[in-house]
């Protein structure tokens, strides 16, 4: 390998070290999986490792790897056979869990009942902090579309049997 070829490869490996913990947490809110957001995130670094050395800096690759993230998770929604797997299993009750641990965990029982494109939609919008103009272009969709999709998740967490009687603020 050439010395360019194996800084790249130190720099993506640095990169992946500093920020994959944040890819894996995004991934994660969007699948509800812990394998299924693995999955996702080192398919979206696959795609775009070929990129890393031409963006310039981590903080555009970020956002590029974060963008192959939602789209591949995207794609993965509209194939039958990966919709088809489902994780199961209730999260175990943990003596001495904190309020704010068991709303946690209700929010997440709640987002997993969503569709895949408003559990996308949500989190992209307020656990990423992004615009409705960003979520679109992430996601590849119409504005109006993204505020449909916020809009009717906002409504379906507030009607959640899981978050019931508790305040949320999305």
């Amino acid at each position: 390998m050439t010395d360019s070829l194996v800084s790249e490869a130190v720099g993506f490996e640095q990169f992946v070290a500093d920020r994959g913990r944040g890819l894996l947490r995004a991934a994660w809110l969007l699948t509800g999986d812990h394998h299924h957001a693995e999955d996702l995130v080192q398919t979206a670094l696959a795609k775009t490792w070929g990129r890393y050395a031409s963006m310039g800096n981590d903080h555009k690759f970020e956002a590029y790897v974060r963008t192959t993230i939602y789209r591949t998770y995207v794609s993965w929604w509209r194939r039958m056979s990966w919709r088809a797997e489902q994780p199961h299993g209730d999260v175990p009750d943990k003596e001495g869990e904190t309020s704010v641990d068991a709303l946690r965990v209700d929010l997440l029982r709640a987002l997993d009942t969503l569709p895949r494109m408003q559990r996308a939609v949500l989190t992209l919008r307020f656990f990423d902090d992004l615009s409705t103009s960003e979520v679109a272009r992430v996601l590849a969709i119409p504005e109006g579309t993204v505020k449909s999709h916020s809009h009717r998740g906002c409504a379906a967490l507030r009607g959640s049997v899981h978050l019931a009687g508790q305040e949320v603020t999305p």
